[in-house]
């Protein structure tokens, strides 16, 4: 976008005072609609996932894919973008963002085949991390004080509401049909909607950027994209090949890029590194990145092979498995308003009962899954543990940013939850790979007994998470979740 446009569309942020700009409540409401779009995006595909599968004929390796693909686009790209935006102007990037997101939205439309769909999900995942750090950028530009808590406030609601959205939106869009497209209907909705974002994003999005200098370290955050890349690879493909020696290789290849990767912006001491390696040298800081990678995989793990098995395995319609679902969200509901009092009192120890809720849920839906029947059973014996594991979720994914960040110097906290967001998609790519594998290495002995054999492992992944809060800060230092930005700007 021309600099004309950008002086039209509203004052530079070193021409007026952040709190001063008129149009601030309207850009804010704006810029998170863009961000329901990916935070939609990131859950409204697995309601619709097997019918994909059957319309294009995907191998199960190919619907891990369709998953896996835009959380790696987004965490490949996530933290220089952060970079990019302070360097160049959040609007700039903001509207590239958007506009790219509709046009990968389009590409996944219409999708002919397999391949066609991961490749315009991961454009997705990239377009994602272009916007969504100058979101929170501008927010901080445009808001302070008092207002700016309840702005992130407001973003928080919306992104419990978008988790709610994304899989109840999967399935009915799908089952709606509307025009005949199906599945794709899920993708085609984003555009009329980026679009309007575009419009109103040009007129009221002020410019704003940081007046920061130093190289960005962008073959570094290439190295970065293609050590994710490396390491799921083998995950994913590992199965349906064999398991050979070339998968074993580039796995450990993408290991030891990475930790070669830190330690060499270190030695460089880049201005600006994609991974500060004094972050790594903080316990509290491994140990809670640890946690987020843990978690992520996890919760993204078991809720493929739960909403398959919903679908495939019970018979279960996409939007039926879309409401069942909602019990999940409804327990974060429930577990919201009170976190943060509770964080207050217990500290760290929120986050250890959030785990054990969530294996505890987990481990009550499996044993309904044991008791199921044969075609189809119904979903009250799944509810109930839906909604503790919705309760436990809640528990954890307000506060383990910002009670990690109580360990971390003030200079490096926007790295660090720039990094942690990154474990976040990473996570949840890992999870897919890990836990799709071990069910769909069991399917063909039915869909029960390949969740009974892959659930486990899931429920194992939070009780490790429970054991690893006990290494963190015993309680918020000085930061209070409810304004704090640091607890969601990936940047």
């Amino acid at each position: 976008m021309s600099h004309a446009s950008d002086r039209a569309a509203g004052p530079t942020a070193a021409a007026v005072a952040p709190a001063a700009y008129p149009k601030r409540w309207a850009a804010a409401i704006v810029m998170m609609i863009a961000a329901l779009l990916d935070l939609i995006d990131a859950s409204i595909v697995n309601t619709a996932l097997p019918s994909i599968g059957r319309s294009l004929h995907a191998s199960p390796a190919e619907l891990e894919w369709t998953v896996s693909a835009y959380m790696l686009g987004f965490a490949a790209t996530l933290i220089i973008a952060g970079h990019l935006g302070d360097r160049f102007g959040r609007k700039r990037l903001f509207l590239t963002g958007v506009a790219c997101f509709a046009l990968a939205s389009a590409g996944s439309a219409i999708a002919s085949d397999p391949g066609h769909l991961i490749t315009a999900r991961a454009l997705q995942g990239v377009a994602a991390a272009a916007l969504l750090p100058q979101v929170l950028g501008s927010v901080r530009t445009m808001f302070d004080g008092a207002e700016r808590g309840k702005v992130f406030a407001l973003f928080g609601v919306t992104a419990g509401v978008a988790n709610a959205a994304g899989v109840l939106l999967g399935g009915v869009l799908t089952d709606w049909d509307l025009f005949g497209w199906g599945w794709r209907t899920i993708f085609a909705v984003n555009i009329p909607i980026a679009a309007g974002v575009l419009l109103l994003g040009a007129k009221w999005i002020p410019t704003s950027r940081e007046r920061t200098g130093g190289r960005i370290d962008v073959a570094g955050n290439l190295i970065l994209a293609l050590c994710l890349v490396a390491i799921v690879l083998p995950l994913v493909e590992g199965r349906s090949n064999g398991w050979p020696l070339w998968g074993w290789i580039c796995l450990a290849g993408g290991v030891l890029a990475l930790a070669a990767l830190v330690g060499y912006e270190s030695w460089r001491r880049i201005e600006h590194p994609l991974l500060p390696a004094a972050l790594f040298k903080r316990p509290a800081f491994g140990s809670g990145l640890l946690i987020q990678l843990l978690f992520s995989a996890g919760m993204s793990g078991f809720f493929l092979v739960f909403t398959i098995w919903v679908q495939t395995g019970q018979g279960y319609t996409p939007s039926q498995a879309g409401v069942l679902m909602i019990a999940m969200s409804a327990g974060s509901f429930i577990s919201a308003p009170v976190v943060i009092t509770l964080v207050a009192k217990i500290g760290r120890n929120i986050l250890v009962i959030g785990n054990l809720l969530m294996a505890g849920g987990l481990l009550w839906v499996q044993c309904a899954v044991n008791g199921a029947a044969p075609w189809h059973t119904g979903a009250w014996p799944l509810v109930p543990g839906l909604l503790v594991a919705g309760i436990g979720l809640g528990f954890v994914v307000v506060p383990l940013v910002d009670i990690v960040l109580t360990a971390v110097p003030e200079h490096l906290a926007g790295g660090a939850s720039g990094i942690f967001s990154t474990a976040q998609q990473f996570g949840g790519a890992l999870g897919v790979a890990i836990i799709g594998n071990l069910f769909f290495t069991h399917a063909s002995r039915g869909l029960t007994g390949a969740i009974t054999h892959a659930a486990p492992w899931a429920i194992g992944t939070f009780l490790i998470c429970a054991a690893l809060c006990l290494g963190l800060p015993g309680k918020i230092l000085t930061r209070r979740l409810a304004g704090s930005s640091s607890a969601l700007d990936p940047a």
